[in-house]
Order: structure tokens, then sequence, then C-alpha cells
């Protein structure tokens, strides 16, 4: 299985507090990979660093076998990452429409607006992710679940190779955990690849090829899910024993 992402003793430090610590692990294309941890274990840290919104101070992380570090933010997006935000990041001027136009400049699908129609597309992912009926609301009238949709649609707007998904499922009803996780499921038997984080281990279980635990910015832990919530050393990072 050729790596799609792969970091490689990677660092980071914020003055004393060293956030990712010598991190390494790889995600192969066709997988989807859970990265778990517990609050402040360095999870958001390693998106921001695969991103380019944090620059390493150590270590090499690697694209479908290209160095990446060298790359701005928005190079590694033309590129094929992209990324949600644990606290969506919507344009609240804009409609779910225009959010989901303004996305699709980042990749070619930017073209087909041009060909087909600025409405036109941004119905298609709008009803992709269960928006149709809030296709001309604005952010400030939607729920957490259809915030979190937007964001999604947003993302799966630039057409990437990988998508990383940040607590996608934080603050959600057990509703619309249910209908985000179809919405994964779909867009991976399609092909899509991502890496989910999150701390609702339930929902992580029927997505992921495969999970990596850190706690304190390093890898303590990875494999199936099963063989994950069984392991010693998560159960004491979790639970104290």
């Amino acid at each position: 299985m050729a790596k799609l992402i792969e970091l490689r003793g990677v660092t980071k430090s914020f003055g004393r507090l060293v956030a990712v610590n010598n991190l390494s692990f790889d995600m192969g294309e066709g997988e989807v990979l859970g990265l778990m941890g517990p609050n402040g274990s360095g999870k958001t840290t390693a998106f921001n660093l695969i991103m380019g919104d944090y620059r390493q101070d150590a270590g090499e992380i690697f694209f479908r076998g290209e160095e990446i570090s060298k790359y701005l933010t928005h190079e590694r997006v033309k590129r094929g990452i992209a990324r949600t935000y644990q606290v969506p990041r919507p344009f609240y001027e804009m409609t779910v429409a225009e959010n989901i136009n303004v996305s699709t400049v980042a990749s070619e699908v930017g073209t087909a607006i041009r060909t087909r129609g600025y409405g036109e597309l941004g119905m298609e992912l709008a009803e992709g992710v269960g928006l149709s009926k809030n296709i001309s609301r604005y952010p400030h009238e939607l729920t957490m679940g259809d915030l979190r949709r937007l964001e999604l649609a947003k993302l799966l707007a630039m057409e990437p190779k990988i998508g990383l998904l940040d607590e996608i499922f934080a603050g959600l009803t057990l509703k619309e955990i249910a209908e985000i996780s179809d919405l994964i499921r779909k867009k991976k038997n399609e092909g899509s690849d991502f890496i989910i984080v999150s701390h609702d281990l339930r929902a992580l279980a029927p997505l992921v090829d495969r999970v990596v635990v850190i706690q304190f910015g390093g890898v303590i832990a990875e494999g199936v899910y099963q063989e994950i919530v069984n392991n010693d050393k998560v159960k004491e990072a979790y639970f104290g024993y």
C-alpha cells in the first residue's frame, strides 16, 4: 500500500511546552485513519503541522512521497490536503451555497463554476451533505450539526486527496453523529481518504481501518480499533488505570 501521509520524527514546541514530540506515523492510500489521544495530547497540533499552519522544529512530513515542509498552507491545499476545524469557520456574511462555492477555488472543481453556474454546483454539494434545505441560509441560522455538515461540504468542494477531520462529531446529537458517519462512510466507499480526530470512540469504530493513539505528543499505540481499546497503555492514558 502506497503511503499517502508520513510523519517522521516531527517535533513542535511552544516555549517550554513540547506539543508534538518526535511524532512518527503514516497512512496508506485507501485508508481511513483514526487519531486518538487525551486532551492536550497533540492531535490538533499534528493537523496544524500537516497543513502548514505551524512549521515543525524538527522532523519531516511527506505527502505522496514528497517532503512538503517547504510549502505554505495554500500550496499544500493545491496538492490535495484539506481539513475541518474543531470550531467551525464559515464565512458568516455568506450563505451556505456561497461558502461551498468559495471553497472550490482551491481545486479543479472551480472551473465548473464558469461552465455550469455558481448556484448549481453549490446545490449539488449541499445535497451531498444533507444541507439542501438550508442552501440560502446563513451560518448563524444553522445548528451545530449543520455547521459540521457545512465544514465537511467545504472540504469536499476542494476535492482533496486526503481530508483531515478534527473533532467532526463534537457537540452533536446521536442522530447527527449517525448522519455525519453515514456521509463519511459514503465518501470512503467512493474512494476518499480521511484522518479523523475524535473523542467519540464508538463513532470512530465503524469508520476507521486503523488507529494511532498519541499522548504527550508521541505515539503510544497503533493498530486496528479492537486492539487499541484493549491496549493497557491506552486505558492508562484515558482512564488512569
